[in-house]
């Protein structure tokens, strides 16, 4: 931005945006950084570490705690900064997760002293880095074992100062044995824990016969296996799809015992992937919805004994039925959602197990050959020094004369190398032997060690070669290590079909009532008590005036059929009980009726039985059963209720059939008994021609029970035959109450 001076003032010019193209800005902006929180942070490699993880187990292996003394964690945190320069808090949260007291993982790497919080807690805060104290458990020796061989690459670390390792060799899947979980920029990664013995008896099957089938993968490890026990909820489909592609979902349930003595339930262990706070709170929530009427409260109890949520009930409550309740209504029951994604030479992978163990193996087989490679390369130097040391054995006086003579230090090895006929290499070795080794018997017993070198060399060169022998290596370690760390599974299998699922049901009170609908589409439900009690009229919206009277109980259903050929369905204990004093509750704003949408008649029933008949205004009427509006799943709404090819003139319910009156806006009445009408199965039907419309522009314009026509003898208008066009009403029947 420029500024200039022109007089007093200044003026101000801005520079000119420069416009880019979005594409452009993601290329050069966006794209480097997704790569980056995916390669170098969120996604796990085949070792099963992410980029922080390592750097902190390799600052601790190099601090010599591997089998040392406990440090305190801010040292570690302190040194690992050299390694990640992202500061103290995220290196030492790291840390936490990895530690025998977090319980997070299967199999922990670090040993800890001091509070570091519990993974089934979220309220557990854990201690400052200054007063918890780490060093490296045992199984880390597999993770760093032969990493001094040049097993595994290194690289320079970001400053440039250290080196670490790119990966580090684990000697076991260690990928598949602990949990893992990271969000990326449009990806992420959550791999569940398995059992170590069940992973290395796995990965051993794969090597010795490759055409291994997931069926025999599940027979050797049948599923997860957690930090925090519980139980899963167990399909074997369900797990070969896991299984196959990496992905997929399963239930996971708490375990509990019931305390007969203190009538409680006491939860022992719950899924991994909830918490303590999160089952409490939602279990109080449902006590204060009044939801939960068997507790009467639940607290968490986790001391020196364990892990512990004890739940108090109220006496002659079945803590079997109401177990079944909370697995429904609270994170007891869990799923842990699969997503296999881990970084194969920089790649992200979706892979199933026998994909992720292939590609463990593979790497591990280079681990294996980098390391032989590094003792063959030992070896065959030590044999050529040996083998220039044999040759002086030949006269040991000869190579001493030939050190005499020389008259300067520079010459030794040269003279060596002429006189003997070896190497620079081979020289310098023999030229710094003490004189007090220049013996027979010192000569004689490095020369020995010539046949064992040449014995191991072959050996070694023999493995180098064959992938066989290289695969036999590593199957002997991973059942080393079955031996030293392998333990029970601690998360138990059961299986789905013994699973009872809980079925909400509402205890709802049934009583008598009385149900009235205005033509505003307002709705009262009003007991039998409270009708009877009352002495004041009933209150109306203005203009308004009560068209249906029900008598029913609370516990029926309520079918309102509308001016859109739909009907909308409601249970009547979901409606608020009212009072004569008061207007009800407006329909259609609790059914969420359209726009211009108006309930035109009600329906109550708890069976379904009986038949509804619909009258349109071009004299046709449809007989069909009620049962056709009856549904399995609880939908709400139903549209092609009825036919709208003619608007609707009446609508009658009717248990079964009965006499009627129909009339027309030119002054007919027809009598008519609806077992004249024949029962339709369609329900958006527009029947058969009941009233014949033989004036153009005429319309039917009601229908009603006979009893409620007001006609003084509603059989006058009978015919015997429909379609009839009616009767012309007689004096006194003109005035009746149908228009």
């Amino acid at each position: 931005m420029a500024r200039k001076k022109k007089g007093e003032e200044q003026i101000t010019v801005s520079a000119p945006i420069a416009e880019q193209a979005i594409t452009d800005t993601l290329e050069k902006n966006f794209m480097p950084y997704a790569m980056s929180v995916i390669i170098s942070r969120a996604i796990p490699e085949i070792d099963g570490l992410k980029p922080a993880h390592r750097k902190l187990l390799y600052t601790m292996y190099k601090m010599g705690l591997l089998g040392g003394k406990l440090t305190k964690s801010a040292n570690v945190v302190g040194q690992t900064m050299k390694l990640n320069p992202h500061g103290d808090a995220s290196i030492y949260e790291t840390m936490v997760r990895l530690t025998r007291g977090n319980e997070s993982l299967l199999h922990p790497l670090i040993e800890s002293q001091g509070n570091f919080g519990k993974q089934y807690s979220r309220d557990m805060a854990y201690a400052a880095s200054r007063y918890t104290e780490v060093r490296l458990e045992p199984i880390c020796e597999e993770l760093f074992r032969d990493i001094n061989k040049n097993t595994v690459e290194f690289t320079d670390s970001y400053d440039g100062e250290m080196r670490e390792p790119v990966m580090l060799p684990s000697a076991f899947p260690n990928i598949l044995v602990n949990p893992n979980q990271g969000i990326a920029v449009g990806m992420a990664s959550n791999i569940c824990s398995f059992n170590l013995r069940e992973v290395c008896e796995t990965a051993i099957a794969i090597m010795r016969k490759k055409s291994v089938t997931v069926d025999e993968i599940l027979d050797i490890m049948p599923a997860p296996d957690f930090s925090l026990g519980a139980q899963i909820v167990y399909s074997r489909d369900e797990m070969k799809g896991i299984y196959e592609t990496g992905r997929g979902s399963f239930k996971m349930r708490a375990v509990y015992e019931y305390d007969r003595r203190n009538n409680c339930i006491d939860i022992t262990e719950i899924p991994y992937s909830t918490t303590c706070e999160a089952i409490i709170s939602k279990i109080m929530e449902l006590i204060k919805a009044n939801k939960l009427k068997e507790i009467t409260d639940a607290r968490d109890e986790t001391g020196l004994n364990g892990f512990k949520i004890t739940i108090d009930l109220k006496r002659g409550t079945d803590p079997d039925k109401l177990m079944a309740k909370l697995y429904k209504l609270t994170p007891l029951e869990d799923s842990f959602s699969c997503n296999f994604n881990v970084l194969i030479k920089n790649r992200p992978y979706v892979m199933g197990i026998k994909e992720i163990l292939n590609h463990w193996i593979e790497f591990r087989a280079e681990c294996v050959k980098n390391g032989v490679r590094y003792d063959i390369d030992k070896k065959s130097a030590r044999l050529h020094l040996l083998t220039g040391l044999k040759k002086i054995l030949l006269d040991i006086d000869k190579a001493i004369s030939i050190i005499r003579r020389t008259e300067l230090e520079s010459d030794v090895v040269p003279n060596l190398m002429e006189g003997f006929d070896i190497d620079k290499i081979q020289a310098e070795y023999v030229a710094e032997i003490k004189l007090r080794n220049l013996n027979r018997e010192h000569i004689l017993s490095r020369t020995s060690e010539i046949e064992q070198l040449i014995e191991d060399l072959e050996k070694l060169n023999g493995i180098l070669a064959d992938d066989r022998e290289v695969k036999k290596i590593i199957a002997s370690q991973l059942r080393d290590i079955i031996k030293k760390y392998g333990q029970e599974r601690k998360t138990k299998l059961i299986s789905n079909e013994n699973i009872e699922d809980y079925v909400e049901t509402r205890e709802i009170d049934d009583y008598q009532c009385t149900v009235f609908f205005t033509r505003e589409n307002y709705m009262k439900k009003i007991s039998a008590v409270s009708l009877r009690s009352s002495t004041t009229e009933h209150r109306l919206k203005e203009d308004d005036e009560i068209i249906q009277t029900i008598e029913t109980s609370n516990n029926n259903e309520c079918l309102f059929f509308t001016n859109k050929s739909t009907v909308y369905k409601a249970k009547l204990y979901d409606i608020p009980d009212a009072k004569v004093s008061t207007m009800g509750e407006y329909m259609p704003g609790i059914l969420g009726l359209e726009e211009n949408e108006k309930i035109v008649y009600t329906v109550i029933t708890n069976n379904y039985g009986g038949m509804m008949l619909f009258a349109f205004e071009n004299g046709k009427m449809a007989k069909v059963e009620l049962s056709g509006y009856e549904t399995k799943s609880n939908r709400k709404k139903l549209v092609n209720a009825y036919s709208d090819k003619s608007p609707l003139a009446s609508v009658i319910y009717m248990y079964s059939d009965m006499d009627i009156v129909a009339l027309t806006d030119s002054g007919k009445a027809l009598f008519v008994n609806t077992s004249k009408i024949p029962l339709k199965s369609t329900k958006s039907t527009q029947g058969v021609q009941v009233v014949t419309l033989r004036k153009k522009g005429s319309r039917l314009i009601k229908a009603v029970p006979a009893e409620e026509s007001g006609l003084s003898d509603p059989k006058k208008y009978a015919s015997r035959n429909i379609p009839a066009a009616g009767t012309a009403l007689k004096d006194g029947d003109g005035q009746m109450s149908l228009i």
